[in-house]
């Protein structure tokens, strides 16, 4: 297909095609002519990559671009590849070196891994940005005084490896290795708002069950 074609079916404009190829994001096209170029379904699915990182989880074009990198580094084994590509997605904030809560979140979340089996090892903090977050956000529970003991972030460890399950199905449904490191992406970045929503939709429910007696419809 032609541009213009690629941009019919992608829905992404010719100028912002134009763009991402200047910047990396999109792969060329087969070249026809000087001027000319044809593209094919593997764009058409870049382009959709490329739209749910920049315009759905606003990532940086940089950071996409590390993204896509990842992505196509076939030098890697398959989960260091998904791994990397999830993980040059952005992140919450890092924990602060200098807070006191710092340290006892740190022992408290490797309590959890190592209560659930996952790993706790002290290069996590390298490798996983969402590991610095979370012990970010325990510390910050742990300032505030709310419950966030191992025993009170159990339940949420094992819903997620559950639903890590159900991530990584619809990953697997992909045909193609490619396909699954750009699909682990795009979920991740799309579906997160998903499970946020879901989560106060269901917040809603049961406090109207629990508070005012409602048994639902």
């Amino acid at each position: 297909m032609r541009l213009a074609e690629l941009s019919e079916r992608s829905g992404v404009s010719t100028a912002t095609i134009k763009y991402y190829l200047r910047e990396g994001l999109l792969q060329p096209g087969r070249r026809v002519s000087a001027t000319q170029a044809e593209y094919d379904d593997g764009h058409v699915r870049r382009l959709r990559l490329v739209r749910a990182l920049i315009q759905v989880g606003k990532v940086p074009v940089a950071t996409a671009r590390e993204v896509i990198a990842a992505a196509e580094d076939e030098s890697l084994d398959h989960h260091v590849r998904l791994g990397a590509a999830t993980a040059a997605l952005p992140a919450g904030p890092e924990p602060a070196e200098d807070d006191p809560e710092t340290a006892a979140a740190g022992r408290t979340v490797n309590a959890l891994l190592q209560h659930i089996g996952w790993r706790h090892d002290q290069e996590l903090g390298k490798l996983y940005p969402a590991y610095r977050t979370l012990v970010a956000a325990v510390a910050a529970l742990r300032r505030l005084g709310y419950p966030c003991g191992v025993a009170h972030l159990l339940p949420y460890a094992r819903l997620a490896a559950q639903l890590a399950v159900t991530d990584l199905d619809l990953v697997e449904e992909q045909p193609t290795e490619t396909g699954q490191i750009e699909a682990a992406v795009a979920l991740t970045v799309l579906y997160e708002p998903v499970l946020l929503s879901l989560r106060r939709l269901a917040h809603a429910e049961e406090s109207a069950r629990r508070f005012r007696g409602d048994e639902g419809a």
